[in-house]
């Protein structure tokens, strides 16, 4: 063959190619931009995000077909710019029903907020008084309510509230310890979620750690002995995320005052979970209250407010006024302080707090801790007797399980109750997670034993009924 047909030949499959190249006759932007849905879509999300729909389904549609392949119509490629768009508006911060069994799951937000909060968040579409004194019109006090009310129910001489609680901690030390000695025990240096380490944290602060006793024994007479001139801080932390049983010893807040008569310290209790009321009534373990560790002598006492309390993520420090002047005036305060809304919703959830014998009914983390294991076995079984009347292609049973706090709050503490337990002979039993979790709202359960689990203590009103329709549309 003469080089002329060669390339004759070549020039002849490559317009060929061409021809059969199902990629040419894809159709633009601008005209998928003309199609009815792609406009409400544009409505419903934004243009922005409805263009990176078409550019994601476009090149989705350049990878995958080959010369030879049919064209796909407009219909198919509009499909596929939607799914790529309901993709990335799934992982949009959304409600979820929570039958994990795990009451204050970081992953899910943890505490679920009292209706009566987040009622309150609706006044903020207007402007508000954060830090006005409207007697005077001058410059105002900020978080002046929330920080009352919590001086009011711990018996606190003054408050400050920063973003959660490892910034409290921090925010202590650096204020008050920077250059100065640190005590704490070995058994106390506790890691969190997030890899966030106790060590790391003083050592950020300019604090200088000094470690007592061992893992699981620490005494008062090691506190004692290592006391300098230069010691500043005696920290006690709460194990609240953890526990070290068997042989085992620790000081409590009283004893580690009584050090105070041989020099001047401060002893600062970091609760963690921040318990305002005992709750030995309802069967879970004695966790010590803030108010306890404020009578016993602590100068600061340090807790959570998306933990025991069941309001926003924050970080609440008590104790006396003078330290938490000093606190305030720290340049790191400001850094870490609160907005308007987690002001807003933690003063309502404290207000909660002023009428304890009504927090079962008003506070959704101390109802989920206290519900009796019983009432959540008849809402099973209700729930199942709807489910069966639809005669669906799935295996239903009502049974014992276990839930748990979470939250690094009342670790290794079980708490009986009751699930739905999910056979289907379709879907394995991540699949059918995966299909549940796919729902909206959706619905997060757990896998144990080979079966879907879905706990009936974690859910709040009008989760049942999302449970049931999901399951029918599901299977």
């Amino acid at each position: 063959m003469s080089k002329k047909n060669n390339g004759t030949d070549l020039n002849r499959l490559s317009s060929n190619f061409k021809n059969n190249d199902p990629r040419r006759n894809l159709p633009s932007a601008s005209i998928l931009l003309e199609e009815p849905s792609i406009k409400e879509a544009i409505s419903e999300f934004s243009h922005t995000f409805v263009m990176d729909a078409i550019h994601d389904a476009l090149k989705w549609f350049r990878d995958n077909l080959k010369a030879g392949d049919s064209s796909p119509d407009i219909s198919t490629v509009v499909d596929k710019v939607n799914f790529f768009l309901l993709q990335n508006q799934f992982q949009r911060l959304r409600s979820v029903v929570n039958a994990t069994g795990v009451i204050l799951h970081t992953n899910l937000g943890r505490a679920v907020l009292p209706e009566r909060a987040v009622k309150t968040l609706s006044q903020l579409n207007h402007c508000c008084n954060l830090q006005i004194d409207l007697e005077t019109g001058q410059r105002g006090k900020r978080h002046y309510m929330s920080e009352y009310l919590i001086c009011k129910i711990t018996g606190a001489e003054s408050a400050l509230i920063v973003n959660n609680n490892a910034a409290a901690t921090f925010l202590i030390l650096s204020a008050l310890c920077k250059d100065k000695e640190v005590i704490i025990s070995r058994g106390q240096l506790i890691e969190i979620g997030g890899s966030f380490r106790l060590p790391e944290c003083i050592n950020q602060s300019g604090a200088i750690m000094v470690e007592v006793g061992t893992t699981n024994k620490t005494h008062l007479r090691d506190y004692e002995q290592a006391l300098t001139e230069n010691t500043a801080i005696i920290l006690r932390v709460n194990p609240s995320n953890y526990r070290i049983v068997g042989f085992t010893e620790d000081v409590p807040i009283t004893d580690l005052v009584s050090l105070k008569k041989k020099q001047p310290l401060i002893i600062v209790d970091d609760q963690g979970c921040g318990t305002l009321i005992n709750l030995e009534k309802y069967g879970l373990p004695k966790e010590p209250t803030v108010q306890e560790s404020i009578t016993a002598g602590a100068d600061l006492v340090c807790f959570s407010g998306d933990k025991m309390i069941g309001g926003p993520q924050a970080g609440i420090i008590v104790g006396k006024k003078d330290l938490i002047q000093k606190i305030k005036k720290h340049p790191f305060t400001r850094m870490l302080r609160i907005c308007k809304l987690t002001d807003m919703v933690l003063e309502q959830t404290l207000r909660l707090f002023l009428e304890p014998e009504k927090l079962i009914e008003t506070n959704p983390t101390i109802r989920m801790l206290t519900i009796p294991a019983e009432t959540l076995k008849r809402k099973a079984m209700n729930l199942k007797k709807r489910l069966d009347k639809e005669k669906l292609n799935l295996k239903i049973e009502v049974k014992e399980c276990e839930s748990t706090t979470g939250g690094g709050s009342y670790p290794a503490t079980i708490i009986k109750s009751y699930g739905l337990i999910l056979k289907s002979p379709k879907h394995n039993p991540d699949r059918l997670c995966y299909l549940l979790r796919q729902n909206e709202p959706p619905i997060i359960g757990r896998i144990k034993n080979d079966e879907v689990i879905l706990d009936m203590r974690t859910l709040i009103k009008g989760d049942e009924e999302e449970i049931f329709k999901a399951l029918i549309k599901i299977v």
